[in-house]
């Protein structure tokens, strides 16, 4: 399916259409050999389809103990199946698929996949309800934030030269809370985030700062970074604070691990894009960043809700965090998901957002 450019007059033929399809489409044959492979599902899959033609569907996703391996072998039946738990390249995956099989060739069907994690990335209707209108609140929030501010600028007058930087984090970090809030009352409306191009690694680093500064002792922050990267197109605050969230819940996953670490990552993955359901069409999101950790994972029976909101496993917790970073994530055309690797013990969240152009 890759590498045509075949035309029916003014109509792109068949195999065009699915070589351009945003989700993975994998023909079977009759002993669940890969046939054919369309450049998404060499995305999906990470491999080349050179390299997945001939191979068992089975062989490469293991769907565990669930009856869709048993169905794939019912080479007569239709599925439909949302949010499944596979093994892909020893990646914990949530995936959505549908298996149709081909009534002109007997034993052959249809297989499609796609990231379960990234459904429904404009997540408005639940994050309405969740945060809808707290004007009241917000009022009282920002009152006692200027008196912080009012005191650190007075506090950074009275310091050594060494010590200022932390009496102007308490600054920098007291009005990205107010611009937050005034973002958390337009949370409830339709109006897409304000988005630029800008250096992704300072708004990393601005992120890891502040993380780092109330970090449990003993926790390791490192960044893995691809200096070659072109600016990213999103909003820097909303980037910050989606940042701020992630490494903050992966650091309170490493507290009692020996060793713990948090690893920032970023990398340009080609080709990958997903439908953004507010802008009705495909976005390419090439620009990765991945926040992991070697913490104990998240609990299994809230693994495939936890951008939900009021959903927590932490003692105490509101649940909003998670849902906040979904929707900011979703206001920037972008995309979040995450995974489970149990074979290195390492938790991953990635997001990937587009280019400036």
């Amino acid at each position: 399916m890759t590498g045509i450019d075949v035309r029916q007059g003014d109509r792109p033929v068949a195999q065009v259409q699915i070589a351009g399809l945003i989700f993975a489409v994998l023909l079977l044959d009759k002993d669940l050999v890969i046939a054919e492979a369309n450049p998404a599902a060499e995305s999906l899959l990470g491999r080349s389809s050179k390299r997945l033609i001939g191979l068992k569907i089975t062989d490469l996703i293991d769907f565990g103990e669930s009856r869709i391996q048993e169905r794939l072998l019912a080479s007569d039946q239709q599925l439909i199946a949302r949010g499944v738990v596979g093994m892909v390249g020893g990646d914990r995956q949530r995936l959505n698929l549908t298996v149709s099989p081909l009534p002109s060739n007997p034993g052959w069907r249809v297989l499609t996949l796609s990231d379960g994690g990234r459904d429904d990335m404009s997540g408005e209707s639940e994050m309405e309800s969740a945060v809808g209108a707290p004007a009241v609140l917000a009022h009282e929030i920002k009152n006692p934030l200027a008196a912080i501010r009012g005191a650190g600028q007075l506090l950074a007058r009275k310091l050594d030269e060494k010590d200022r930087p932390l009496a102007t984090l308490i600054s920098d970090e007291v009005d990205r809370i107010a611009r937050l809030i005034d973002r958390m009352q337009k949370l409830g409306s339709n109006t897409p985030a304000a988005v630029e191009g800008f250096n992704l690694h300072e708004a990393i680093r601005n992120a890891m700062a502040t993380v780092r500064a109330a970090a449990p002792e003993g926790v390791e922050l490192i960044e893995e970074f691809d200096p070659s990267l072109p600016p990213v197109l999103a909003n820097q605050d909303a980037l910050e604070q989606v940042l701020i969230n992630l490494l903050s819940n992966a650091c309170d996953a490493c507290r009692n691990v020996e060793g713990g670490q948090v690893v920032v990552k970023t990398r340009f993955v080609s080709g990958l894009a997903f439908s953004a359901i507010r802008l009705g069409n495909a976005v390419r999101v090439p620009i990765e960043i991945t926040v992991s950790d070697n913490g104990p994972g998240i609990d299994p029976q809230l693994e495939g809700r936890i951008f939900e909101p009021f959903v927590t496993a932490k003692k105490g917790g509101q649940g909003l965090g998670l849902a906040l970073v979904k929707k900011l994530v979703g206001d920037m055309d972008g995309r979040i998901a995450h995974n489970r690797d149990d074979k290195a013990g390492l938790t991953h969240f990635r997001i990937n957002l587009p280019v400036a152009k």
